[in-house]
């Protein structure tokens, strides 16, 4: 039975390694993935790529938000079977594309397995978050820690002299250069709040 998945962290906890070890461990049985990522991440080198810090890498299909996510899977359908579609940074899609997951996973019948942050560094949900968090048959927390050494579930946005940022659009793409996970009593400190 095809499940919907929703995989969530904080950044730098390994979303992407565990996409890419998951995706490759269904390969290596001779089965076909397909993974997806939000065209505006480049950081891997293209928006057709998903890379994880560690140096792992793979080809994707690179999504905008005006694109059906349903549609992509049927249309690569006539490729061939897919055993799983694999969605990084799922926080990117629009509650329309979180919705489209589910009717993959419905009426395809394919697993779908979606990695993403649930909070941005206001500690608000994402849109795609938001659905898949209400959606997703199961859901698992990807851990990482804080600098004090308990659960990171929080996160601070940083500009390039290392102040946190508080206002500014939901979504910029970065990594270690922009963004720093804290668990909430240290996120509420780094931010001001009472």
């Amino acid at each position: 039975m095809a499940k919907l998945y929703f995989n969530y962290a904080t950044m730098n906890a390994g979303k992407s390694t565990l996409l890419l070890q998951a995706s490759y461990n269904y390969q290596e049985r001779g089965m076909r993935t397909v993974l997806l990522n939000a065209a505006l991440d480049d950081r891997a080198g293209s928006a057709g790529r998903i890379g994880s810090r560690i140096g792992l890498s793979s080809d994707s299909t690179a999504f905008h938000a005006d694109d059906d996510l349903y549609e992509i899977i049927k249309d690569e359908l006539k490729n061939g079977e897919i055993a799983c579609v694999f969605v990084d940074e799922a926080n990117f899609m629009t509650e329309a594309q979180a919705w489209q997951l589910s009717k993959i996973v419905d009426e395809l019948k394919i697993p779908v397995m979606a990695y993403g942050l649930r909070t941005d560094f206001k500690g608000e949900l994402f849109p795609g978050s938001k659905v898949l968090l209400a959606i997703a048959d199961e859901m698992r927390e990807v851990r990482t820690i804080c600098e004090c050494g308990r659960k990171a579930t929080m996160v601070v946005r940083i500009d390039g002299d290392g102040n946190v940022v508080q206002d500014g659009a939901q979504i910029q793409v970065g990594g270690n250069e922009s963004y720093v996970s804290y668990c909430r009593v240290h996120w509420k400190k780094a931010i001001g709040h009472e």
